[in-house]
Formats: C-alpha cells, sequence, structure tokens
C-alpha cells in the first residue's frame, strides 16, 4: 500500500491530508488564530463545584468554563497539596477539589458546539517514542507492540529511566529502537516538564504548555506508519519541518519533499473536491447505494440504502452486497470527517444470520486501521449497530461550517404554501386587536409571487372576510420564512 501527506501551509491556514492508494483517507484543518487546545496544559481555577454531576466546572482563561469529571482527577504532589500520587476512583467531588482552588489541567477534548472543553489532571506529555507521565511512576508498554520479548525489552529499559519525577508509557514507534534513543527522549521529556514547573512558579500566565502546530503534531503522530513520502507547499514550512525531523523524526527526514510544482498542492489527488463532498449528507456507493449520514448534537447517525442496485440474483443477496460495500465506505467517512463520540449505523434489515455476522467482521476489519479508538458493540434489537471513535477534536463539518442562517441548523425551512398561510392568519389576527384601514404585506420573493399567483383567489377571499385592501410588497433581502405585516 503507497502512503503520503501533502501539507499545505497558507500565512492563516494549515491542512494536512493522508492520501493512501491515491484514495483521500484523512484531512486535518487548522486555522492559526484558532489553533485546537487538545494537549495543551493550562493553570486554572475552580470556578464551580457541581456535587450532583459529580464534576467542576474550571476558569483555564477560555470564553468557556472547561469541564473536569471527578474520575479525571489524579491526585499527585504537583495538582493538589502533598499527597502521594494515586487514581481515584468513586469518591465525591467535593474531596477532590473546591470553589476558588488553583489546579493543574490538561485539555483532553476541545470545546464542541455548546460545550466547554473537557479536562483532566492526569497530566501526559509526548515525544517520539515516549508518553512522560507526571502523575505516577510505572512503565506501560503500547498494545500495538506485540511481541513479548520485545515488551520486555523495552520496559526494562525504561524502568531504568524511570524516577520520583514520573514514568513513562512507551508508543509502538518504539519497537526496535535503542537504549540511548529511548534516553534521549526522556531527558527532553524531563526538560520540558521541568520548564512547566517553572512556568507554574512564575505565574504569569494560565498556558504551561501547548502543543505543536499541526503539521509538526502530525509528523509525530504519524512515527510508525508507512509513508512513501511527505510533501509541503511552503519553502518556510518545509525548512521549519526538515529541522525538527532531523532532531525528533529522523526517520521521516528522508521522506520529507518541497513542492515546487504549479498545480495547487491539494489538486493532485483531488482533495479539495473530496473535502467538499465530505461536507454533503449522501455519500454514494459504486453499486448505485447510498450512505445518508447525520451529524448532531447527540450522536452521528449512518443509513444504507440500496438505491438504483437491483443485484443479480435475489433481494436478499443484494441487501447483504449493499451492506458489505457500505462498510468500507463508513470506515473511510469517519475518518475523513473525523466523525466521533456515539454513532448509529443503520444496515438495512437481514435475515441471514450469517449475513450480519459477516457484515459486523466487514466492518471491523474496515475500521482496523483506523488512528483513533473504536469500539463496535454489534447489532441491537432493532437491527442497529452501535459503535464509538474516540473524539478530541472538532469533526471537519464544525470546522469548515457554520449554522445556517436560514433554518438555524434545523436543515429544514418552511415551505412557501405554509407562509402564505401564516400570514393569512397573521392578518385576521391584527384586524380583531386593532383598527386599520388597509395591510401591506412584506415578504420574500417566493412568498410574493405566491400570494399573487396561485394564491391570490385566496388573498381575495381574505380581503372580503376582513373587509380592508391588502397589499403585498416584495423584499428580495428577506429569507423564504421572514414577513412582516404592517397596518396602514
Amino acid at each position: 500500500m503507497s502512503a503520503e501527506l501533502l501539507i499545505n501551509v497558507t500565512p492563516s491556514e494549515s491542512r494536512v491530508a493522508l492520501i493512501e492508494n491515491g484514495i483521500l483517507q484523512e484531512i486535518h484543518v487548522e486555522r492559526h488564530t484558532k489553533r485546537g487546545l487538545v494537549g495543551n496544559i493550562y493553570r486554572g481555577k475552580v470556578s464551580r463545584v457541581l456535587p450532583g454531576m459529580q464534576a467542576a466546572f474550571v476558569d483555564i482563561g477560555l470564553d468557556k468554563a472547561a469541564f473536569l469529571h471527578a474520575s479525571d482527577i489524579v491526585i499527585h504532589n504537583e495538582v493538589v497539596e502533598e499527597v502521594s500520587a494515586s487514581h481515584i476512583e468513586k469518591q465525591d467531588i467535593r474531596e477532590l477539589v473546591r470553589d476558588g482552588q488553583d489546579i493543574v489541567v490538561q485539555v483532553v477534548k476541545d470545546p464542541i458546539g455548546t460545550k466547554g472543553a473537557r479536562l483532566t489532571t492526569d497530566i501526559t506529555i509526548p515525544s517520539r517514542y515516549l508518553v512522560f507521565m507526571p502523575s505516577v511512576t510505572h512503565v506501560g508498554v503500547s498494545q500495538r507492540i506485540e511481541d513479548e520479548t520485545e515488551r520486555d525489552r523495552l520496559k526494562a529499559l525504561v524502568q531504568e529511566l524511570c524516577d520520583e519525577a514520573g514514568g513513562f508509557i512507551l508508543r509502538t514507534a518504539a519497537e526496535g529502537v535503542s537504549k540511548r534513543e529511548l534516553t534521549q527522549d526522556a531527558e527532553f521529556l524531563r526538560r520540558l516538564w521541568n520548564k512547566i514547573q517553572s512556568r507554574l512558579k512564575k505565574r504569569k500566565s494560565n498556558v504551561l504548555y501547548e502543543d505543536l502546530p499541526l503539521a509538526r503534531r502530525v509528523l509525530r503522530d504519524f512515527v510508525g506508519t508507512e509513508l512513501d513520502r511527505i510533501r509541503i507547499d511552503s519553502k518556510l514550512s518545509y525548512q521549519e519541518l526538515d529541522e525538527f525531523t532531523k532532531e525528533y523524526v529522523p526517520e521521516m527526514n528522508g521522506k520529507l519533499e518541497y513542492y515546487r510544482g504549479d498545480r495547487p498542492i491539494f489538486d493532485l489527488y483531488d482533495v479539495e473536491n473530496e473535502g467538499q463532498r465530505a461536507l454533503e449528507r449522501r455519500v454514494d456507493l459504486k453499486s448505485g447505494g447510498y450512505l445518508i449520514i447525520d451529524q448532531t448534537e447527540a450522536m452521528t447517525t449512518i443509513d444504507i440504502n440500496t438505491g438504483a442496485f437491483v443485484g443479480h440474483r435475489n433481494l436478499e443477496e443484494t441487501i447483504f452486497n449493499t451492506n458489505t460495500e457500505a462498510t468500507a465506505a463508513i470506515a473511510r467517512q469517519l475518518r475523513l470527517r473525523n466523525l466521533g463520540g456515539m454513532i448509529l449505523i443503520d444496515f438495512i434489515d437481514m435475515v441471514e444470520p450469517d449475513h450480519k455476522r459477516r457484515v459486523l467482521h466487514s466492518l471491523e476489519v474496515a475500521t482496523s486501521k483506523d488512528r483513533a479508538k473504536i469500539n463496535i458493540h454489534g447489532f441491537t434489537a432493532l437491527g442497529l449497530i452501535e459503535m464509538t471513535r474516540k473524539r478530541t477534536r472538532e469533526s471537519l463539518e464544525h470546522i469548515l461550517c457554520g449554522e445556517c442562517p436560514v433554518c438555524k441548523g434545523r436543515g429544514t425551512v418552511k415551505t412557501v404554501e405554509t407562509i402564505c398561510f401564516e400570514i393569512m392568519r397573521e392578518i385576521v389576527r391584527v384586524n380583531r386587536a386593532y383598527d386599520a384601514d388597509k395591510f401591506v404585506v412584506y415578504a420574500s420573493p417566493k412568498v410574493s409571487e405566491a400570494l399573487m399567483g396561485e394564491e391570490s383567489h385566496m388573498l381575495a377571499e381574505l380581503e372580503v372576510f376582513v373587509s380592508k385592501q391588502i397589499k403585498v410588497q416584495t423584499e428580495p433581502l428577506y429569507n423564504q420564512d421572514k414577513y412582516d405585516v404592517v397596518m396602514m
């Protein structure tokens, strides 16, 4: 499988596209004025303790107060007075924090929609091979390192590097690396943690540590991924990444290329158009079937339909083939759109239990390449598949789109006919309440056209009913559901 990263940088925005076998699989966007907060460490102040929710709101200097749940609180020396490190389980939030208390926290989820950032006091700082954990002193190993001998070797090496300051988790990229490289990583992380401690004592800013910008963060997180090359279209950013990879991810340095082409870099694999299609509700399948994807505040729903696909054998076989094809499309769309949280998939109803089992297995295989943690819970009694995908940052839609000023996020607007009837009811209501000589209706072009055209007979009957003249005035700037009834 061929894979490469395309990095597009402008003064106001950075974008990274992951291409596998010539097809866009992931797209990451970061506006320089609205950088993500995940991984950032702050000095916060508890603004309100909520015993009923077993949580607290914490002011970290953002517009919205951040949210800290009791289960995300770890007591250690640097955070809460002089207590030995321990994870808190089922302890009352009032015993852990108090109003007005200073606390060191890390963002684990960006603010999403109306929700503030999600916090933890379990601080972790990643580098190339290790993740530093100042709240514990043990060593953990990534589950993706499967060889037991290698796991034991790495654990023994890093155990020597642990002290009372903190412990480490070995990342997948650490497989096969030497003691010297692990030691360098550990020393770098300790220097970084000491710098954070120094900033904490100086009390000059709420921000103690900020995660890397998008391009560098992606390179760090893609260590261990089989990439053929990394192309970037900014000379300055290329030079910065060249220095960064030489120091922190040398195995990627030889894959880095400065893109000098005349075509925009995102035109190489139709990334712009693919990104645009990722904002649409409908996703067409090659067979003629299609998906409908709806993202809401609570969950994302995915509905599968056979569409024009009629199959060659029988209905059950057609349904099974459409559902199987849909699993690959769903896995790609989850990554491409960065959909997270609860996901409900409504596959076309299947009669054969074996077909259900094979579709479920196909979905598990298709989502196995996803770097985000996924849990698939199988078919429910209603024939739906429930799954979760770890969400840390905003989805592509939430980054690129805003609320529709016409429908206010509903996704629908009232029909012209409905608005016409509303206007007529309003005229009757006003006529009963006030004494007017005549009425002027200001409405959108489509509504005005209907009132003076196909609904004109009803308007004429209304004039007789209220014994008043009714005049219609077109307002080109009015939305379809906006109107005014004015007494004259």
